[in-house]
């Protein structure tokens, strides 16, 4: 399998965490998009959002995304709004099997409650931000989804264990 994979889901589903051990179990590339963006840029994703705005960023995200899904055997760990943008579903859905981690909105608020490096979240009410972004991005995410998996008090090893029984089609 020099398949690539591709993690799409809410903030704190546990994509980059997912995305690292996965690629040592199959011993792939693993690239995180967002890390991608801030290394290329210099700068990180709340400076880009406050000069470039969510637009700005969401360029920059296009071009990464599209870069990285040509690449055979990686394991892409993608933003959660990056499925925004149909150019995205298509390059995800059309280049590598792809995997929605799933959780609920108070897993991603225990999750995300210490992190400053959400722009997003920066706001009096964190919880209204995430149940509305889970609105908008649900539909989209199941949309381009290959495997769709529950992360909520789940642990990241059985959740590899799952993805590779999924992955090989057990």
């Amino acid at each position: 399998m020099t398949q690539s994979v591709f993690l799409i889901g809410p903030m704190g589903a546990g994509k980059s965490t997912i995305g690292r051990l996965l690629s040592q179990e199959l011993k792939y590339e693993f690239f995180d998009s967002d890390k991608v963006i801030e290394e290329r840029c210099g700068a990180d994703i709340p400076w880009i959002f406050d000069k470039e705005g969510e637009a700005g960023f969401r360029e920059r995200e296009e071009s990464v995304i599209d870069e990285l899904t040509q690449q055979k055997g990686i394991v892409l760990s993608t933003g959660g709004g990056a499925v925004l943008r149909s150019e995205n579903r298509q390059h995800l859905a059309s280049r590598g099997t792809v995997i929605y981690l799933c959780t609920s909105v108070d897993q991603q608020l225990a999750r995300t409650a210490r992190d400053r490096n959400r722009p997003l979240l920066q706001t009096a009410d964190p919880e209204a931000v995430l149940r509305k972004l889970f609105a908008e991005r649900d539909p989209l995410y199941r949309s381009v989804a290959d495997i769709i998996i529950e992360t909520d008090q789940r642990n990241p090893r059985w959740v590899i264990q799952e993805l590779k029984k999924r992955l090989k089609g057990e």
